[in-house]
């Protein structure tokens, strides 16, 4: 959604360029920030966006593309003359060119890094997977000698990026490139300009290696409060710098794709309203079948106490709070458990711990709705042989459904399984059919069916 003002620049832009007026809609889009340019950008029919796009300045047209979702911004270069994608790829941070030259043909992105002036920057970032450390940082960045004094270190900073707004850490590192300590530039502005720098960075520091997987370098960068995170390869050399603008973005993609999962659905790959109907259907039917198909269970639980439902009509009202209590139970559970995986609460040694967690919670939870369902149950008439039975019933499901709230996440996580994937749906789905199975057992055995 677009902010008012940016809605009415966007007529104007629109205006100008039904009528031919390009350099109009130029001079109206550079007058905004990066991001509103993306906003604004977005907005625009495809037609126009390529008009638009080679008429920036390469600067300009750069930090729309990085603010674009990548798939968008590969769409719209695809379109354009590949001398004009490589001046204006050449302009932006090499980690986000990288993720573009990634979304390319093997023809288009060989062409376009022979192009570039800072090809030796990208090159290296696209042999790592997107979703690792790797993939991740960015090759601009700021190593010095250790021997370096902090006015020799404040000069090389002059000369290599007088402009740049996005350094907060440099690297002091040795002669084979290994890390050895890291100086915020507060500090490095207040020291002595006469100070040797490894007499004065912090040598305390955390690095990442080069083939991590994204979620662990932000996981590290919340832990420890870090602006930066170093990146080493596999023989401890400083290859790449992780900033925190870019596990924001990590951040908000994960949440994005658990919350999908815990709907029961694939993530999608772009924004929701620039997905089809066809791929969001798509990304929806196998979970939906799945599910169906596990939900016959509960039919088949249903089926096979069908006699003792016939001889005790009134066990069928029951059901659906049943069930329904065991369901919001388990996903209660599962929540719980999924967020203190992801921000590393649990120990990840064992299952006792959370597991007697759960099973305590869920016999206080129990009981409390055994008292509340028996009073239900006598107010409807039923009798006390049937409240009871439900009682029971709803405590045993209760205790089952923490239990294996718990259980079932922790499993899929040491199995390297999304544990998203059992929340939801598919939980309610199993505490559904189990949960009956407890029921008609409890009921057999106390009205003797």
């Amino acid at each position: 959604m677009l902010y008012t003002d940016l809605e009415d620049i966007l007529v104007k832009v629109r205006a100008s360029l039904e009528h031919d007026d390009v350099a109009g809609a130029v001079a109206a889009l550079e007058a905004l920030r990066a991001p509103d340019q993306a906003d604004l950008f977005h907005e625009l029919e495809d037609e126009h966006q390529t008009a638009l796009l080679p008429r920036l300045n390469p600067e300009d047209a750069a930090d729309i593309l990085e603010e674009l979702e990548d798939e968008d911004a590969a769409d719209l270069v695809a379109m354009l003359p590949r001398e004009t994608v490589a001046r204006i790829i050449d302009e932006m941070e090499p980690d986000e060119a990288a993720d573009l030259l990634g979304e390319l043909e093997p023809a288009d992105q060989e062409f376009v890094l022979r192009q570039m002036e800072d090809q030796a920057e990208v090159r290296p970032l696209l042999l790592h997977a997107e979703d690792s450390a790797g993939g991740l940082m960015t090759s601009d960045f700021l190593a010095l000698g250790r021997r370096m004094s902090v006015g020799e270190a404040l000069a090389a900073l002059r000369t290599w990026k007088p402009d740049a707004e996005d350094i907060y850490d440099v690297y002091v590192v040795d002669r084979e490139g290994h890390p050895t300590g890291t100086l915020s530039m507060r500090q490095l502005v207040t020291e002595d300009p006469q100070a040797v720098l490894a007499d004065v960075v912090e040598k305390d520091f955390v690095t990442v290696p080069v083939g991590s997987d994204q979620e662990e370098a932000a996981r590290l960068m919340a832990r420890y409060d870090l602006a930066t995170l170093p990146v080493v390869d596999s023989h401890g050399r400083l290859v790449g710098v992780i900033t925190i603008d870019d596990v924001v973005d990590v951040l908000e993609e994960e949440t994005t794709e658990d919350f999908q999962r815990f709907g029961g659905t694939q993530p999608l790959d772009r924004p929701y309203l620039d997905s089809s109907v066809l791929t969001v259907a798509r990304k929806r039917v196998g979970w939906l079948l799945l599910l169906f198909v596990t939900e016959t269970l509960t039919g088949s639980v249903l089926r096979h106490f069908e006699a003792e439902m016939a001889a005790v009509v009134s066990l069928a009202f029951f059901i659906p709070l049943l069930i329904g209590t065991g369901g919001n139970a388990g996903s209660q559970t599962t929540s719980t458990i999924i967020r203190a995986l992801a921000v590393e609460d649990l120990d990840k040694r064992g299952l006792l711990r959370p597991l007697m967690h759960e099973l305590s919670v869920g016999l206080l939870l129990g009981l409390v709705m055994g008292v509340v369902a028996y009073g239900r149950a006598l107010l409807w008439g039923t009798g006390q042989p049937v409240a009871l039975t439900v009682s029971a019933s709803i405590f045993a499901i209760v205790v089952w459904a923490n239990v294996l709230g718990s259980l079932l996440p922790i499993i899929a996580h040491r199995l390297r399984i999304d544990p998203t994937v059992v929340s939801g749906p598919a939980m309610s789905t199993l505490v559904d059919a189990t949960g009956l199975f407890i029921y008609f057992t409890i009921a057999g055995l106390i009205l003797a069916l």
